[in-house]
């Protein structure tokens, strides 16, 4: 499986009791997407850079949609030339494959997959 299989899926939204991705499974995960960092077992994160404010606007307007259309939503930083998207299961207060699944779909939208 990798960061296109993973995007092919769809978030299953998270009522609590999800257990926590950690040990080989998040190492699974980690290795999928080796361009989002992992932090402290907690959460993802990376950063796109972007030439201008407006450019970076228009991604962060992108994966606002995807998020509503996945019942999903990551925290987004929006500052001149760079958006960061940190992703975890708030729920859970921790880390889901359905976090994974967002970070693929986001990659996809950032090099014009989709």
């Amino acid at each position: 499986m990798g960061g296109s299989e993973l995007a092919s899926r769809h978030c299953v939204p998270c009522r609590g009791g999800t257990p926590l991705l950690t040990g080989e499974a998040l190492e699974k995960f980690k290795w999928e997407l080796p361009d989002w960092r992992v932090v402290e077992d907690h959460h993802i994160e990376k950063a796109f850079l972007f030439p201008g404010f407006k450019t970076g606007l228009d991604f962060v307007n992108r994966i606002g949609t995807l998020a509503e259309s996945e019942g999903h939503h990551p925290d987004l930083c929006l500052a001149w030339g760079r958006v960061q998207a940190i992703i975890y299961t708030h729920k859970i207060n921790g880390l889901s494959e359905s976090d994974f699944v967002l970070a693929a779909k986001i990659d996809e939208l950032f090099f014009g997959r989709t």
